[in-house]
C-alpha cells in the first residue's frame, strides 16, 4: 500500500545534471512513487545564481540559501549535485545532523574525504550514496558494494573519462595532434573552457580512489592515487602504438598485490592491444573491467557523463534512499575493514614502451642494452631506424617495477650516444 505522505527532497545546484534531475522528478513522478512506495516531492532548489532562466525549473522553488535549505526538519533527502569542496562538504554534514539522507555526485569530495562523510552518515542513522561520482549512468558503485560482495575483486581496470577518451579517439582515428582533438572536444562540449581536471587526470584519479575503497574494502583517497594526463601524448606515440598494434587510452587502474596485503591505485595513458576490449571504446564513452575470484571478468559500458547520464545515476540512488527511509532502515555504509596500504608507484610492475632519439652509427644498441640489463630491465622486442646521422629506438620492455625503469631511464640519458628520451608509455592490457 502506497504512502500518500511525500518524501521531500531538497536539491543542491541546478546545472546541466539539476535540470535534468529536476525535469525527471517532475515527468516520472508517478512511476518514481510506484517505485518507491511513498510520492517524491521537490521542495527547494538551492543555487547560486538565481535569476538565470531555467527552463521546466519551477521559479517558487529556487533558493540562495542552501544551509537554510538543508537545515529544514522536514527534508527527507538531499541531492548534491554542486560539486568541489566547500560549501558542499559542509552542507552534507549539516544535511545529516537535520535528518536527512544524501544523494551525491561529487567525485572530487568523496575521493578526498570520503570516510568522513561515511562516519557522519552512521552517526546520524543516514544514508550516503553517490554512484553518479564514478561513471554516469553506468553502474559501478552498487555492484562493487553490493552485487559483489561476497566476492573477491582483485583488479578495475578501465576508461573513466570521457572528455580524454574523446582526444585520444580523434588523435588515433583522424591522425590529429593532441591540441587540434582538444579544440575538436571543446567545440562539441565534451571539454570543459578549463580542461585541466580532465586532461591532467584528476577527474579520473578521483573515481580510482572511490573504486578501490570499495572494490578493496580500505581506505583509498586521491592523494593515494598515482595520477599522469594526457597533454603529453603526441601524434607519435599514436603511430608507435599503431605500429605494434595497439592504441592509446587514459586507464584507471586499481589492484590488489599477488601477495593480498596492499593495494596499487593508478591513472596513466597506456597502449593497449586492439584486440581488448577497451580498444574499441570510442568516442566520450567510458568502460571498466572488473575481475575477481569468483565471477571472473565483468564489463561495464555506457556514456560516462552529461546530464543525462549522470541524472539516471542520482535518480536510481534516490529510488534506494527514499526506500530506506520508509523501511526506517539504512543501506551498505563504507566498508574498510583490509585496512590494507596503498603501495606507491615505484613498485607497480609493467610493461614499457620507450623512444630514444640516438646516434646513427654503430656500438648504439649494445650500450643501450647494458644499461638495461645493469637495472634488471628485460627488454622483450626493439626497433630500429637511421637517417643521416640520427636514429630512433624504440624499446618495449618484459614486465618491470616503475622504479627500475625510472632508474634505468636516468642511466639512459647520461650516455653520449643517446641524444634524448622522446616518449616513455605503459603497455597494459595483456
Amino acid at each position: 500500500m502506497m504512502r500518500t505522505r511525500p518524501l521531500k527532497v531538497a536539491l543542491l545546484g541546478c546545472g546541466v545534471v539539476g535540470s535534468e534531475v529536476t525535469r525527471i522528478m517532475t515527468t516520472h513522478a508517478d512511476d518514481l512513487a510506484a517505485r518507491i512506495g511513498a510520492p517524491v516531492e521537490l521542495a527547494g532548489i538551492a543555487v547560486r545564481r538565481p535569476d538565470k532562466v531555467r527552463e521546466g525549473v519551477p521559479a517558487e522553488l529556487i533558493t540562495t540559501d542552501a544551509t537554510a535549505l538543508v537545515k529544514r526538519g522536514d527534508i527527507d533527502v538531499v541531492i548534491e549535485v554542486i560539486g568541489g569542496i566547500e560549501p558542499a562538504r559542509k552542507l552534507i554534514t549539516t544535511a545529516f545532523e537535520h535528518g536527512a539522507s544524501v544523494v551525491s555526485a561529487n567525485k572530487a569530495l568523496v575521493a578526498a574525504d570520503g570516510a568522513a562523510l561515511h562516519a557522519a552518515a552512521e552517526e546520524h542513522g543516514a544514508d550516503l550514496y553517490y554512484e553518479a561520482a564514478v561513471a554516469g549512468a553506468i553502474p559501478l558503485v552498487r555492484p562493487l558494494r553490493e552485487s559483489l560482495a561476497g566476492d573477491k575483486v582483485n583488479r578495475v581496470l578501465g576508461i573513466v573519462n570521457g572528455t580524454t577518451n574523446f582526444i585520444l579517439d580523434k588523435m588515433d582515428t583522424s591522425g590529429a595532434g593532441y591540441s587540434e582533438a582538444l579544440d575538436e572536444a571543446t567545440a562539441l562540449g565534451y571539454a570543459e573552457a578549463d580542461p585541466t581536471a580532465d586532461v591532467e587526470g584528476f577527474d579520473a584519479a578521483a573515481k580510482a580512489a572511490i573504486l578501490a575503497g570499495i572494490a578493496f574494502h580500505t581506505r583509498v583517497t586521491i592523494d593515494d592515487v598515482h595520477r599522469e594526463g594526457i597533454t603529453e601524448v603526441t601524434a607519435a606515440d599514436i603511430a608507435s602504438a599503431k605500429r605494434m598494434g595497439c592504441t592509446v587510452k587514459l586507464l584507471a587502474i586499481c589492484e590488489r598485490a599477488a601477495h593480498g596485503e596492499s593495494v596499487t591505485a593508478r591513472v596513466h595513458p597506456a597502449m593497449i592491444p586492439l584486440t581488448h576490449p577497451l580498444a574499441s571504446v570510442r568516442e566520450a564513452y567510458n568502460a571498466v573491467f572488473v575481475e575477481s575470484d569468483a565471477a571472473g571478468q565483468l564489463m561495464f559500458y555506457g556514456p560516462g557523463a552529461g546530464g543525462s547520464p549522470t541524472a539516471s545515476a542520482v535518480l536510481g540512488d534516490l529510488v534506494a534512499v527514499c526506500r530506506n527511509k520508509l523501511s526506517e532502515a539504512t543501506g551498505p555504509g563504507e566498508s574498510a575493514y583490509t585496512q590494507l596500504p596503498v603501495s606507491p608507484m615505484g613498485e607497480v610492475v609493467t610493461r614499457y614502451h620507450i623512444s630514444l632519439d640516438v646516434a646513427d652509427k654503430p656500438g648504439v644498441l649494445a650500450q643501450v642494452a647494458m644499461v638495461f640489463a645493469e637495472h634488471g630491465v628485460s627488454i622483450d622486442t626493439v626497433r630500429q631506424q637511421g637517417k643521416d646521422g640520427e636514429a630512433s629506438l624504440v624499446v618495449v620492455t618484459h614486465r618491470a617495477a616503475d622504479a627500475a625503469l625510472s632508474s634505468t631511464v636516468e642511466a639512459l640519458r647520461k650516455l653520449d650516444t643517446v641524444r634524448g628520451v622522446a616518449s616513455i608509455m605503459r603497455v597494459e592490457g595483456e
